[in-house]
């Protein structure tokens, strides 16, 4: 089944940030999987936790869809692994649960300043990935690209009722001049004028979402 996205873009009003912070590092034990922040599902039988070797515990890195109370593993988390982790103790990552324990997201740094949102459908002992959209490009017609010079990235997600939820999504950049700020409209504004003429620029929108099984 293919997932699609209706989107209807407002100007965001607030965003809680995930801080920028050290490293955190943790090395787990034999057999150790560490729930994540608000990783236990509201309906109390599933969870996530994180699991990683090594001295760093960054080695085979994953975050794992476990049953509960037994907290016995069922599956490791697509989208989430050694390659794409910046912190690797498990109070680094955020799970986001529906109501209805069948839609969580996960929030994770995979640099200083930039966090992955990852989306996912849990459905028996499966978590199918959603394909997240990105408002960023629903608003300018384009990716972010390395000349954007890109500080911050960030994103949340809030769940309703059904197959429904809001994205909101926040970055930053430092650019030469206004051409980037214009193709934002009403989602940019400048945060600081800075020595020669360079503009710290920030984009902000949110989107109300919803997800659609098309045969």
């Amino acid at each position: 089944m293919r997932i699609a996205l209706l989107l209807s873009l407002a100007v965001a009003a607030g965003l809680a940030l995930m801080p920028a912070r050290a490293t955190s590092e943790y090395k787990y034990g034999k057999g150790e999987y560490v729930t994540i922040r608000k990783g236990l599902a509201p309906n109390k039988q599933l969870s996530l936790a994180s699991h990683g070797e090594g001295e760093y515990g960054d080695d085979g890195f994953h975050v794992w869809l476990m049953a509960e109370p037994a907290h016995r593993r069922i599956v490791a988390l697509e989208g989430i692994s050694s390659d794409n982790i910046l912190d690797s103790a498990a109070d680094a990552f955020n799970a986001l649960w529906s109501q209805d324990s069948h839609y969580v997201g996960v929030a994770h740094r995979y640099s200083r300043h930039e966090v992955a949102l990852d989306l996912y459908r849990i459905e028996g002992r499966r978590a199918h990935l959603i394909a997240s959209p990105s408002l960023f490009k629903e608003v300018t017609g384009r990716n972010v690209t390395e000349d954007d010079d890109l500080r911050v990235n960030d994103a949340i997600v809030e769940w309703h009722g059904g197959n429904r939820f809001r994205l909101r999504e926040f970055r930053s950049f430092v650019v030469a001049d206004d051409h980037l700020l214009k193709l934002f409209g009403s989602y940019g504004s400048v945060a600081e004028k800075m020595d020669g003429g360079r503009l710290y620029v920030e984009f902000f929108a949110n989107a109300e979402c919803e997800l659609l099984w098309d045969p």
